[in-house]
């Protein structure tokens, strides 16, 4: 039987990278993107027509979609650069919106076989991990997306006893998305998405609901 992925947000840097690693790992890889398929992750209700449109059940699912911040604003570095609006543009691009994808996964993977699910969300967004401070709508995002992962978990595993559910932190990968950022080290997509996958591979039923980074090491809530 021909192992299928699904993969949300397919036409970024990683989530593009992420196909074509699954795909050279044999998997059939189901694309869906705002680019391509106008996927707008703020609006449930194209979440959930796209979504509905999708059939059978997938070995692989991931979403791969997020923003550091709205069009023209930048991650605050301070709490006097707080914009209510812009924090709520990017709540609802990094965790509400993976959650109206996640509302959908129980009836696209396997009762009794195992499946992955993986949601990209930074590690910006451990809370124990913090030692810089700023960036308080893309960490607070992140962290509420990790909560969401965790949570989606334990429902999920009740029925779907070999399902995982895990959060991924990719690392800092050199893309649009991180463009304006050169100080940080990056690596390629390509790179990036072949760890992911590795990671993937190795997880089992017992580490559903957890946060691992692209080495598959646990990162702290």
């Amino acid at each position: 039987m021909t192992r299928r992925a699904l993969v949300i947000g397919a036409t970024g840097g990683i989530g593009h990278a992420l196909g074509v690693a699954l795909e050279a790992n044999g998997l059939e890889v189901t694309r869906l993107s705002r680019t391509a398929d106008g996927f707008d992750m703020t609006d449930p209700a194209k979440v959930d027509d796209l979504m509905n449109r999708i059939g059978g059940t997938f070995d692989t699912i991931l979403i791969a979609t997020g923003i550091l911040a709205p069009d023209g604003a930048e991650p605050e570095k301070s709490l006097a650069q707080i914009d209510a609006e812009n924090m709520a543009m990017v709540m609802a691009a990094n965790a509400i919106g993976p959650a109206l994808v996640l509302r959908h996964i129980p009836r696209l993977i396997a009762r009794d076989e195992r499946s992955v699910v993986g949601v990209l969300t930074a590690r910006v967004g451990s809370i124990g991990d913090n030692r810089l401070g700023g960036w308080y709508s893309y960490r607070a995002a992140k962290a509420a997306a990790n909560q969401i992962v965790r949570t989606a978990a334990i429902e999920i595993a009740r029925k779907r006893k070999k399902a995982i559910v895990v959060a991924l932190h990719p690392g800092t990968v050199a893309t649009s998305f991180t463009d304006a950022y050169p100080g940080h080290p990056k690596v390629a997509p390509d790179e990036a998405a072949a760890n992911l996958v590795a990671v993937l591979d190795q997880l089992t039923p017992e580490q559903t609901g957890c946060f691992f980074d692209w080495a598959g090491k646990p990162v702290p809530w």
